[in-house]
């Protein structure tokens, strides 16, 4: 079992920015992969940005040169830096892993992030 809890949301001004952190403990294989998505209300969840164990990272367009994902596998933490914060990128952000050779995702309760305009 894995377990996933995500911090760092707020209520930030648009240009402002945040940085969130998911920390993951429980059966953590060596190789995996991190994601954040984020979900507006009445809107499907969307991946924002993914990274490998090997440091191989992925962002969504929309998030590209904005937002910068980053972990650290000792503390078996991921981040997401967010910058140049938009009033469209309020959501509830979630973090998910995702172990090498299992289709099981795990993700966190997630964390409310608020730009206001």
């Amino acid at each position: 079992q894995v377990q996933l809890v995500e911090s760092g949301g707020g209520l930030v001004q648009a240009g402002g920015s945040l940085r969130l952190s998911c920390a993951a403990s429980g059966s953590i294989f060596s190789i995996n992969t991190m994601a954040w998505f984020r979900q507006a209300p009445g809107k499907q969840r969307e991946l924002v940005a993914s990274i490998g164990s090997g440091g191989n990272t992925n962002y969504a367009d929309s998030m590209k040169g904005r937002f910068t994902i980053s972990r650290d596998n000792a503390k078996n933490t991921v981040y997401l830096q967010m910058n140049s914060l938009k009033p469209e990128d309020t959501a509830v952000y979630y973090c998910r892993l995702t172990n090498w050779g299992d289709t099981k995702n795990y993700w966190g309760q997630g964390t409310q992030v608020t730009v206001s305009s």
